[in-house]
């Protein structure tokens, strides 16, 4: 609620200096920014992204204006985009603040849940004249979580350790959208309770806790997987196989594709349940 809140209050404020158009000159300081913009249909506005922007394919071609969290001010500066959107804990403070000292209109978001992502596109379709491809975008999205929601309440619990790099093993809490999509598919995960978003686990805790299944975004292919989990035999979901990959830019990236990420891991999850004694 309190991210709607203040969506409406960006909107507030820019909307009323883009005009009827809409802002026409678009950067994004980081990937998942660009294919909000290019689903609520302003794909076509983009004049820069960030490095390891390349979804939809075309946004790859642009320029790049960021990387690491970090804004390319010369870049922008030539480029002079009328309107940059940038990313709150993943680009660097100071180099928002001095977009914003430079003159540039800078809007910064947060997408903290599922249904933020929904509120994200119709918000850059408003900023840019496109609400209409917009609100059908982000109709489509929230039609599509909120079938997962409802096809798999009231699922028999499965516990999942969730690993978003190997060496070290690193995971998620609480906080992240990944629990949230576990949490949708009627998964638990076993590290939810971790003091940061983001932490590094040993293998006596992973030992200790002993998930049913692994999730990991960690790996390219399942061959590369199976290979780094080989020495777990400890584990009890390594002696099952139950190992399931997920491509990691439909559930890091906090955009659209989330709804695709999400479909796909409660199908995995759904064919490791019935598999359980």
């Amino acid at each position: 609620m309190r991210v709607r809140r203040l969506l409406a209050l960006l909107l507030a404020f820019f909307g009323t200096s883009a005009g009827a158009e809409g802002y026409q000159r678009i950067a994004t300081l980081a990937p998942h920014l660009a294919e909000l913009v290019h689903a609520a249909g302003a794909g076509h506005k983009l004049v820069g992204v960030s490095a390891y922007s390349d979804y939809p394919p075309e946004v790859a071609r642009l320029p790049v204006v960021g990387s690491h969290g970090r804004a390319n001010l010369e870049a922008l500066y030539r480029l002079q985009p009328d309107l940059i959107l940038a990313w709150r804990s993943g680009n660097w403070a100071p180099d928002v603040a001095e977009l914003e000292r430079r003159g540039f209109n800078v809007v910064t978001t947060e997408p903290a849940s599922l249904l933020d992502v929904g509120s994200l596109i119709r918000l850059f379709g408003k900023l840019a004249g496109t609400s209409e491809a917009a609100e059908a975008a982000a109709t489509d999205y929230e039609r599509r979580i909120e079938a997962l929601r409802k096809a798999y309440a009231g699922r028999r619990e499965v516990s999942v350790f969730v690993e978003i790099w190997h060496e070290p093993l690193m995971t998620v809490n609480a906080g992240h959208l990944i629990t949230e999509v576990m949490s949708l598919c009627g998964a638990r995960n076993v590290f939810a309770d971790a003091p940061t978003l983001t932490a590094v686990v040993s293998r006596e805790q992973l030992y200790a806790r002993q998930p049913a299944a692994v999730l990991t975004t960690a790996f390219l292919d399942d061959e590369s997987m199976r290979a780094g989990w080989a020495g777990f035999g400890a584990l009890r979901a390594v002696r099952d196989g139950a190992l399931f990959r997920i491509d990691a830019d439909l559930l890091t990236r906090l955009g659209p594709r989330l709804a695709e990420g999400a479909a796909q891991v409660c199908e995995r999850v759904e064919a490791l349940r019935n598999r359980l004694p």
